[in-house]
């Protein structure tokens, strides 16, 4: 099958490459990948993958990727949280319009593509009630959601009229990503855990008392594989779904980093609060009904703690 990912170069969308050519679809093995990235994925020494440096903003970039043998589309790319709260125009023509083109590449070329969009808890927000689930109504309090959830819209419309085999997954925010950070707003969830362990002083921008709807690297790609693989009547006329995540406070990760490193590694920690950082966090939903997603077959992580302990051992030697 011929799988195309958009923002591979990325964290996640690199991960997602590995994963699909060591496994497949689990049960389907990818025998021709497309990268992609506004820059050059990393290079791999595998004659299935095509490494292309593609601005999905630009009007043909679309029709580059897709074509009549195109079997999974998972589209990755985007402009982060802050960004995209800085500069309106760049976030939409990057996070709305790039994601329509690709849709509409999939509609005339390959409308039984099965296109996997990354979302986020992003698209809630305002007066939300104390548990999410799938059905809740959006209302997102940054530009980033609101682009998220406009492109939900089109991936559900797409599906209902046979225009695409759409689904949109809602990521909690990852912990703990490797590297370095980037500009979303929730970044100081894995530099709050990342830096100490490798030696470096950390601010956090929130309060102690924070809580946050959280997931593992490992845990999120796995399901976003999944997605892809979900049979389409088991989605229902709503083809937007929260993946499975957990609820925790910065202090509940900041004791979690303790038990599994100790307390000089947390000391390297400092608070200093953003208020815009803060306020756009806030806005966030912190408890969400994962009993659909683990109806349909997606993973949970236990709690924080293993993910900790899953970044010791598979990235800070890295």
């Amino acid at each position: 099958m011929k799988v195309v990912v958009t923002g591979a170069a990325g964290f996640l969308g690199s991960r997602l490459a590995d994963e699909l050519l060591l496994n497949g679809l689990e049960k389907t093995k990818v025998t021709e990948l497309i990268l992609t990235d506004v820059q050059t994925p990393p290079a791999r020494q595998d004659p299935r993958v095509t490494a292309l440096a593609l601005n999905l903003t630009e009007p043909t970039a679309a029709d580059k990727l897709i074509d009549e043998k195109c079997g999974v589309v998972f589209h990755l790319a985007a402009v982060v949280s802050g960004q995209a709260e800085a500069d309106f125009e760049f976030g939409m023509k990057a996070n709305l319009d790039a994601t329509r083109s690709l849709l509409e590449a999939v509609r005339h070329k390959a409308p039984t593509a099965k296109f996997v969009f990354a979302s986020s808890v992003a698209v809630f927000g305002g007066d939300f009630p104390p548990v999410i689930d799938d059905l809740t109504c959006v209302m997102p309090q940054t530009s980033y959601g609101t682009a998220k959830a406009m492109c939900e819209l089109l991936v559900n419309d797409y599906s209902r009229r046979g225009f695409a085999d759409g689904r949109a997954v809602r990521l909690p925010t990852v912990s703990v990503r490797a590297g370095v950070a980037n500009a979303a707003v929730t970044s100081f969830a894995s530099g709050i855990i990342r830096e100490p362990l490798n030696g470096k002083e950390s601010i956090c921008p929130v309060k102690k008392e924070q809580e946050l709807w959280l997931t593992s690297p490992e845990t999120v790609v796995k399901n976003i594989i999944h997605a892809a693989v979900v049979d389409a009547s088991a989605l229902g006329k709503w083809r937007a779904i929260n993946l499975p995540g957990l609820c925790a406070s910065v202090g509940d990760m900041v004791s979690a980093l303790r038990s599994e490193a100790g307390d000089d590694v947390v000391s390297l920690i400092r608070f200093k609060y953003d208020e815009f950082i803060a306020k756009i966090v806030t806005s966030l939903p912190i408890r969400i009904d994962n009993s659909r997603a683990l109806k349909l077959g997606f993973s949970v992580d236990p709690n924080f703690s293993a993910i900790v302990r899953s970044y010791m051992k598979y990235d800070l030697k890295k």
